[in-house]
């Protein structure tokens, strides 16, 4: 089996401009890196990079703006929280699978967590019961991490059960870490509210939405389509209808809506994706959300 994380580097590199990339890097860097007082290297300035940690002597010499980084005082932890029930496997809105979107976005932020030297981590679970795989920092173990991912989603998987997956990071998470939620869109609750508030006080959280596929045709003849939670059809005819088109686009609309704000309540910032290639601008998105959160 090809690398999974080869793969997402590769995606980077070829649905992201290299200054998209560094500026991602450099918010991951603003956010989330600790310091000591101890020196270890110049480099280029990013939007996002704290405007006191610019060494202006070395810019004076080379002409552009130069920033101290330091030795972080200790290694961050990125948990990776992905839903794996079978409605991971569905269809996106790009025609590729969630599953496939989910790997790129835990891949690519865990990737540059590791290159920044924090650890990363995965909890993933569904109705069949939640795996927690511990951390590392090599690429070697973020392979071993989206591989799991890969293996456990599939249209013969068991549904959905983020809550509980939720709830088992809640107590079984004790040190303070980065929690990275990656599912699919979901209703935002009074028990999901609760058990985010718990989770908010214990950790911070940015939170990953995989949107679902566009189930009405805009043009042409529509064919059958299958939910995969209920393996039940949704028939042509339905999908063409004018009034049902404007009323799934209004309930749409209003469920991401709604999802946002409360999760935005919360202090959770978040971002909704519906391809590979909107992974790396809308990591960026995320990140410049969570920073000024």
């Amino acid at each position: 089996m090809a690398s999974l994380l080869l793969r997402v580097r590769t995606k980077m590199s070829l649905f992201a401009h290299r200054r998209t990339l560094d500026l991602l890097e450099g918010g991951w860097a603003s956010v989330h890196h600790g310091r000591s007082h101890d020196f270890d290297d110049l480099r280029a300035y990013v939007p996002g990079d704290e405007v006191k940690d610019i060494d202006w002597k070395a810019t004076a010499r080379h002409g552009e703006p130069l920033v101290k980084r330091y030795v972080a005082s200790r290694r961050r932890s990125l948990v990776l929280v992905v839903d794996t029930g079978r409605n991971m496997a569905a269809t996106a809105a790009s025609g590729e699978t969630k599953k496939d979107i989910a790997i790129m976005a835990a891949g690519a932020l865990g990737y540059i967590a590791s290159r920044h030297g924090d650890v990363v981590s995965l909890v993933a679970g569904d109705e069949g019961g939640t795996v927690a795989l511990p951390a590392g920092a090599t690429e070697a173990h973020l392979e071993r991490l989206l591989r799991q991912v890969d293996r456990r989603v599939s249209l013969e998987a068991p549904r959905s059960d983020l809550r509980g997956v939720l709830d088992w990071v809640a107590r079984g998470v004790r040190r303070r870490s980065i929690l990275v939620v990656v599912t699919d869109d979901v209703v935002v609750d009074a028990e999901l509210v609760r058990l985010l508030r718990r989770l908010r006080a214990q950790h911070e959280i940015v939170w990953v939405t995989v949107g679902d596929a566009d189930l009405m045709t805009r043009s042409g003849h529509a064919g059958d389509v299958y939910d995969v939670q209920e393996v039940t059809a949704l028939p042509a005819y339905l999908r063409e209808n004018a009034a049902l088109r404007r009323a799934f686009d209004e309930s749409s609309e209003r469920r991401a809506d709604d999802a946002g704000r409360q999760l935005q309540a919360l202090g959770i910032s978040s971002e909704r994706l519906s391809s590979q290639a909107a992974v790396v601008p809308g990591l960026f998105t995320l990140m410049e959300k969570h920073r000024r959160a």
